[in-house]
């Protein structure tokens, strides 16, 4: 059986994660005999079936080494062994619909997607259906009518965003296209920038957060950063200040990591959770004071601006065929901008120095 170390399971809430679909990562050990990846991937999963397995390991689910291999590649130890979550058994049924998508760019082999607030990237308990996957196989099936419902993509989603975070989604519309951006993911060459709306002031402008994320403890539904290393994963987030405005700051994250929650977790643990963010804290006045005309100003712009204040803005990577190195910009939505602006004017009739 795998350490919780070795296997960490999707979230448990409905609110997506920042992860890409991986759910075992780990090297084999020295003293490991040669036997076939199939035979020794079943010991370690619990509820799956032989068959089951080998679809998943036929479709290029696990990778050895960043590599596919098929059902009867003989492991050796140092094999370094990634598998993704659409060889786990307990996989919920993909429904195709039609629903409207904000698609950015397509080719052959990728799909870019704008995906709004409220909407949910693969279907799961309590949601299964009006996500970005039941969206996208409708989609794919009228391009490709002879898809069979097994055929249809959720292998094609290599990361995730957050329900009620905006912005930029790849999408794989083959398996060699999934592979090959799931590698990009997993040695950490994706490029990712957020926009985040902040509590309080930064002492810098710039710096770097490092603490493994994992969850929390007691709550299993929400994340947690775990400082020394011993429990989760690592996590590494950039960030530097864009504009500072009195009681908030707006920033922008970096990734090198992709863990669930990462930069909502991240920016708690150093204090600056993210505006509106009613899971890690920032949906009550963090920063300012309690006099009634302040609170009323916070409560109008969580009004506006009713979840937490994320947006995947930037997304770059190399084409998994053409081996183009591509590069995604994304506005900022709407309700994050009227916060922004309304902030903006408050800050200058209040005179506050915000340099």
């Amino acid at each position: 059986m795998l350490s919780e170390k070795e296997w960490e399971n999707e979230p448990e809430d409905d609110d997506s994660s920042e992860s890409r679909y991986e759910r075992m990562a780990f090297t084999v050990d020295k003293g490991q005999e040669s036997i076939r990846i199939d035979k020794f991937l079943i010991n370690r999963m619990e509820g799956g079936t032989r068959n089951k397995l080998q679809q998943g390991i036929e479709k290029g689910f696990v990778l050895v080494n960043n590599q596919v291999v098929k059902s009867n590649y003989k492991i050796r130890p140092g094999d370094h062994i990634i598998m993704y979550s659409d060889t786990a058994p307990e996989l919920t049924e993909v429904i195709p619909e039609q629903l409207p998508l904000d698609i950015r760019y397509e080719d052959d082999d990728i799909i870019i997607l704008y995906k709004p607030a409220g909407m949910v990237v693969h279907p799961g308990s309590g949601n299964y259906t009006g996500t970005v996957v039941n969206g996208i196989s409708w989609y794919l099936k009228q391009q490709q009518p002879h898809l069979s419902e097994s055929e249809l993509p959720r292998f094609g989603l290599v990361h995730r965003i957050d329900k009620n975070t905006t912005g930029l989604l790849v999408l794989a519309k083959n398996e060699i296209a999934s592979v090959r951006l799931a590698s990009q993911f997993a040695e950490h060459t994706v490029q990712r920038r957020y926009i985040a709306l902040v509590w309080g002031d930064f002492t810098d402008d710039s710096g770097t957060i490092v603490a493994h994320v994992g969850r929390h403890q007691r709550h299993r539904k929400i994340m947690d950063t775990f400082p020394e290393g011993e429990y989760g994963k690592e996590a590494i987030t950039h960030y530097r200040v864009l504009e500072r405005l009195g009681y908030v700051s707006l920033i922008e994250c970096r990734l090198e990591t992709g863990r669930t929650h990462q930069i909502r977790v991240h920016m708690k643990y150093i204090g600056h959770p993210l505006f509106n963010d009613e899971t890690y804290g920032g949906d009550k006045i963090v920063k300012g004071t309690v006099f009634t005309k302040y609170k009323q100003f916070v409560e109008n712009c969580f009004a506006l601006c009713p979840r937490h204040a994320l947006h995947a803005k930037t997304l770059g990577f190399i084409h998994p065929t053409s081996g183009k190195q591509m590069l995604f910009e994304s506005e900022i939505p709407a309700d994050m901008q009227s916060v922004i602006e309304k902030w903006r004017r408050y800050v200058g009739a209040k005179g506050m120095n915000v340099e």
